[in-house]
């Protein structure tokens, strides 16, 4: 198991590794000049941009950039924002607590809503609840995020007054509120996925459903919730805990509209808002950081994999 994992994490070097050049080679291909930004109203004079250029290395060949910037990255260090001269760790440190907390009450809807409907499709197969679990997943998939979130916001905060319509609350502060501003643009988010989840679930406990380990469970006498349960499900959530890592990391990199939607001030936003305004540090900072989280969510999947399949820990 150890050796695995350390061979896992050999592997995962070189992506990261190949990946901070491609996020640096594409920064440099954007258009605009840095020095001309952070002058400002002295973007005239001469001096100035030459000493701006200087002082951020502009001035150096690519490599001794990329260098410099890879050695800062290995320390910690992800630059300084040229919009509010804030550290980009800072800010990263801010908004990604509050993408979390959205992207795993959105994760964790999902999971309520997909993977049971998942289990009762394949289960009563071409039955009513087989149709109606098709038709909710459907549903789901179909319907943009701005539009839902629109509606809910309508019902929930318009008409009905029970939620905030926008903002946020950090848990720390209040949690009752905090839920309650995120539990909108959390089902907004997580019933896409929901609907993926149950596609997913079916297929999978399908093919569970006819193999022969089925089959000799069922020969024991064994209930059939045990047999579900304990001998299908567990083989069928391989594939569904593979998507559901990538759409976890697809939730925390990608609510970008629903953060606008609802006005929470996220990762989703700070990305938004330093492509805007040519914010290059904060670019690559947030690209960093959504690839490590790919990549931590990749081993965690490794690793439910032995918890659930007894078969892959002997392996």
């Amino acid at each position: 198991m150890l050796g695995w994992l350390l061979r896992r994490l050999g592997q995962v070097v070189p992506t990261l590794l190949i990946l901070s050049m491609l996020v640096f080679g594409l920064q440099q291909l954007m258009p605009g000049d840095p020095a001309l930004i952070l002058a400002g109203e002295e973007r005239g004079d001469p001096q100035v941009l030459a000493q701006i250029r200087s002082e951020l290395m502009l001035d150096q060949p690519i490599p001794v950039q990329y260098g410099a910037w890879l050695g800062r990255l290995l320390q910690g260090d992800l630059g300084f924002s040229w919009r509010i001269r804030e550290p980009v760790l800072h800010l990263i440190l801010q908004k990604l607590p509050v993408t979390l907390q959205l992207g795993v009450m959105a994760f964790i809807i999902a999971v309520v809503i997909g993977v049971p409907l998942g289990v009762v499709s394949a289960v009563r197969r071409d039955k009513p609840a087989d149709w109606i679990s098709n038709a909710v997943a459907l549903a789901g998939i179909s319907t943009p995020n701005f539009w839902l979130g629109i509606l809910m916001i309508l019902l929930f905060s318009v008409k009905l007054g029970w939620l905030p319509p926008s903002g946020y609350v950090p848990l720390t502060e209040d949690f009752g509120q905090s839920i309650a501003t995120t539990i909108m643009p959390a089902f907004v988010l997580g019933n896409a996925i929901a609907g993926v989840l149950m596609r997913h679930t079916r297929a999978a406990m399908l093919g569970a459903l006819e193999q022969d380990y089925v089959r000799t469970a069922r020969a024991k006498g064994l209930p059939e919730r045990v047999v579900i349960s304990k001998h299908a499900l567990r083989n069928a959530l391989i594939p569904v805990v593979t998507l559901g890592t990538i759409e976890l990391g697809k939730l925390l990199a990608g609510a970008v509209l629903t953060e606008q939607i609802f006005t929470i001030p996220g990762f989703g936003k700070l990305i938004v808002d330093a492509v805007f305004n040519r914010d290059y540090p904060v670019v690559q900072g947030v690209v960093v950081t959504t690839a490590v989280i790919f990549v931590v969510l990749s081993l965690l999947s490794d690793l439910l994999y032995m918890l659930i399949n007894p078969r892959l820990r002997a392996a």
